[in-house]
């Protein structure tokens, strides 16, 4: 997908206050209204004006996306990095004047979410709240009492926006997955006039690995072999995100052949299991003994035909 600037669809500057936000979004819906418009893409210009209104005229959402914004152009190749929002503390407020719009994927990629998590949470205390953690694999494994740093972006007094912080003590469950809710009670907005106090939901998302993949409970791990270990069979030390196990490789195992390690991915009622993938990793050969071993070796398999499996 492409990256849109929503600044320059609302023909106002970075630095624009949430007054000059307004007042550009309401003349340009005046301009572009299907209702009135006689421009020829006064529809798509009109829902491109609500759109960007819609992610600048909430402080939250504007201080998310000018996060996004300082690495990248209008019309660039855009993905969100994972944790892109981590650490941004979101409100239940309901959703603007573009509630009922048809959103860009570029904005459901960035807000989806969180718009529609807001949706339904303000009550007669104070509103929840969403935030999105990310932790490593290991904490999801034996989990761990974390300090978090939350932002709240707000608009100041001259309309332009800051940051609120505050520091939060988390204890992080064993077995964690990602895209579970943690329900913080009483952390959430204060309520009025002596009312209870939302409740503050974090979203975890794993941090990615550079050996592990996950997939719910279940992990994967590509585990190098050398040619002789596959072919004969052997003993081997094998990392997990929960420290080292001893694996036994069959012997005549092939590249790509998966083990399976019951009950070794994440922690649960039952647990994951742990996914071993051979990678099947042949030495160079850097001196005479070790070209004279290959040589010996093709000798030794002469009948054997790697690409077999392409003829016809």
């Amino acid at each position: 997908m492409e990256y849109k600037d929503y600044y320059a669809a609302l023909g106002v500057e970075r630095t624009a206050t949430q007054d000059e936000i307004k007042r550009a979004y309401r003349k340009l819906a005046r301009k572009y209204h299907p209702d009135v418009s006689k421009e020829p893409d006064a529809e798509a210009r009109f829902k491109d004006v609500a759109e960007a209104y819609e992610a600048l005229q909430d402080p939250e959402k504007r201080a998310a996306y000018d996060e996004i914004g300082r690495r990248h152009r209008s019309g660039e190749r855009f993905d969100p990095p994972p944790g892109w929002d981590s650490g941004f503390e979101f409100s239940g407020r309901d959703a603007g004047p573009g509630d009922a719009a048809d959103y860009s994927e570029f904005f459901e990629s960035l807000f989806g979410r969180h718009h529609r998590a807001a949706r339904g949470t303000a009550r007669a205390g104070g509103s929840d709240h969403h935030a999105k953690v990310v932790i490593d694999l290991a904490d999801a494994y034996r989990g761990a009492r974390r300090t978090l740093s939350l932002r709240t972006p707000v608009p100041d007094d001259s309309g332009r926006i800051v940051f609120r912080e505050r520091q939060l003590e988390v204890n992080i469950p064993r077995g964690v997955r990602s895209g579970q809710q943690l329900r913080l009670a009483g952390q959430g907005a204060p309520g009025l006039g002596g009312g209870p106090a939302g409740d503050l939901y974090l979203e975890i998302e794993i941090a990615p690995h550079a050996h592990f993949s996950v997939d719910g409970r279940d992990v994967t791990l590509e585990l190098p072999v050398a040619p002789w270990e596959a072919a004969l069979g052997a003993s081997v030390t094998v990392p997990t995100p929960d420290g080292r196990i001893e694996l036994t490789v069959p012997p005549g195992s092939a590249a790509g052949r998966r083990l399976r390690l019951k009950g070794k991915g994440l922690p649960g009622t039952p647990p994951g299991d742990l996914y071993v993938l051979l990678a099947v990793r042949a030495p160079a050969a850097t001196n005479d003994a070790q070209r004279d071993a290959y040589a010996a070796l093709g000798r030794a398999f002469a009948g054997f035909d790697a690409r077999s499996a392409l003829e016809g």
